[in-house]
């Protein structure tokens, strides 16, 4: 049975009791087309869950561009159009993009409210996240993502990788190592001191341990984390829970402070929780595992996908190799397994057009978010040609799945094509038509509007960063190059990249550096 089936499954059966006392809603002159869904309570959660762009490719078809349905007790108004997308962004006298973050956070990581209404903290999370994460603050953590990428693919590494000597791992247990740890220690720091400490190799390997304890319990934690969304208790998940309080202990402020090269993100976040809030400390611990979580949760799976279809691709690993050569040449870069680490700045990594398209059509064919508003109040919302009637406290809902797979939109939408976002100069590609009219939003993996993302810029930095020292240092190839591509997870649908349903066999060996 599949982690989706069994979610809705157990969640049919603690709704069951309040099958007689919920009433089914009655569509009202002015608002969209209803569906309530034959379950109480749960009403169109199941057909939802099981294929999300087919259900509402189905509802679309049948109703139009918006409709209206009845999913695990809240009523959504998808809205398809993507030339009414504006019209969200606009509505912010009306429509609120925190409420809903809020609560899922809260009940997700087991803090209390970080809304500033509710009295537990005055930070402005969305505010701290641009802080740190954009502008100047952007810098540094390319350098240390950078820096630590090497270090555990080079040089933590050097045991498995003998001269002229195949290493065969999964690629999805692969990037999940690198990219977990590598990010780990990019925000929250080391803790050894590699400049004064005799025993530092001991240490590390230490640390090492810790950090991939850590990650089994990410992992643990991660595999329920839509059930937590769908609205069931972790309790009923005693692994998941006891995962989650461990990376809670993990990141208790006692022992941060141990801890060298803090990120800024982390810092300025424990000086806020001690400021602004009245967390208990194993509160402020669980916001540090939500911005972990946050870190890695699409991450991980993006640089998968980015990876395995460059392996899958000859023409793809050809340009890429040879943009990310030209790239290290012009720097006067040189990889070694020594302890030089070779460095590449924002700009010269925004001066990767052949990467950023691997990526954005890797995520575009893997991406399944979703952008939600919830109302203030009774409004009319005013759409391109229409308008309609929409009940407080009712979500409004974006799903660019619809949109990334629209063959209008592109062309032969299942294939991966590298060069899909470049125009014929080889610079970025930004027109995209439906209908014969350009599109505004044409591509949105990471959301849109005020709640867009805040660490988009850094994920897709990290992202090139570990290509670059893939494609530079190791040869690599899948262990069946006539492999299936995997199926995407749709458990996971509405929280981002989708995970693969199994793991593909790769490997990789040094080359002569």
């Amino acid at each position: 049975m599949s982690l989706a089936s069994w979610i809705w499954g157990t969640a049919i059966i603690l709704c069951c009791a309040f099958c007689f006392l919920l009433g089914r809603r009655r569509r009202r002159q002015g608002e969209p087309p209803l569906e309530n869904g034959f379950l109480p309570y749960l009403g169109c959660a199941l057909q939802f869950g099981a294929n999300p762009l087919e259900f509402l490719r189905e509802k679309q078809k049948k109703h139009g561009h918006i409709f209206t349905c009845h999913v695990a007790g809240k009523y959504i108004h998808f809205l398809t159009d993507p030339f009414s997308y504006h019209a969200l962004m606009r509505q912010g006298k009306y429509l609120d993009w925190k409420k809903f973050h809020f609560a899922t956070s809260a009940k997700a990581f087991g803090h209390g409210s970080i809304d500033p209404a509710e009295g537990n903290t005055t930070e402005n999370f969305h505010q701290t996240f641009i802080r740190t994460l954009q502008g100047n603050a952007l810098d540094a953590l390319i350098e240390a993502m950078m820096e630590n990428l090497q270090y555990v693919m080079l040089q933590s590494r050097t045991p498995k990788l003998q001269a002229n000597t195949w290493v065969t791992e999964g690629l999805y247990r692969f990037c999940c190592q690198v990219m977990f740890e590598s990010g780990f220690l990019t925000l929250f720091g080391k803790e050894f001191n590699s400049n004064n400490d005799k025993n530092i190799s001991s240490k590390q390997e230490t640390e090492r341990a810790h950090i991939l304890n850590a990650l089994e319990n990410f992992k643990e934690f991660d595999k329920i984390f839509p059930a937590l969304v769908a609205g069931l208790p972790i309790h009923l998940f005693k692994s998941a829970h006891s995962a989650r309080e461990k990376l809670g202990e993990a990141l208790l402020h006692k022992n941060l402070l141990k801890r060298d090269n803090l990120s800024e993100l982390v810092t300025l976040r424990m000086f806020l929780n001690d400021t602004l809030s009245t967390f208990d400390d194993m509160e402020k611990a669980k916001t540090h595992v939500a911005v972990l979580w946050a870190s890695q949760a699409n991450t991980i799976p993006a640089t998968f996908w980015t990876l395995f279809y460059l392996l899958k691709s000859p023409e793809a690993m050809r340009a890429a190799t040879k943009e990310v050569q030209s790239i290290l040449e012009s720097a006067e870069e040189n990889i070694s397994l020594d302890d030089k680490h070779i460095s590449l700045n924002r700009k010269q990594l925004d001066n990767m057009p052949i990467l950023d398209s691997i990526i954005k059509e890797a995520m575009r064919l893997s991406s399944a978010s979703m952008t939600f508003r919830v109302a203030k109040e009774d409004f009319t919302l005013h759409l391109e040609n229409n308008f309609y009637n929409i009940r407080k406290d009712d979500i409004v809902a974006l799903y660019p799945q619809l949109l990334h797979f629209d063959p209008e939109i592109y062309a032969d939408p299942l294939t991966f094509k590298y060069d899909r976002f470049l125009n014929e100069n080889g610079a970025e590609k930004t027109d995209f038509y439906r209908s014969g009219r350009k599109l505004k939003y044409y591509y949105m993996p990471f959301g849109t509007g005020i709640a867009k993302c805040p660490g988009r810029l850094f994920a897709v930095h990290e992202i090139k960063q570990f290509l670059t020292l893939m494609l530079s240092c190791f040869e690599i190839e899948l262990v069946d190059n006539n492999v299936k591509c995997p199926s995407l997870d749709q458990s996971r649908a509405g929280l981002g990249i989708l995970q693969p349903s199994n793991d593909i066999d790769f490997r990789y060996r040094l080359k002569c550096l």
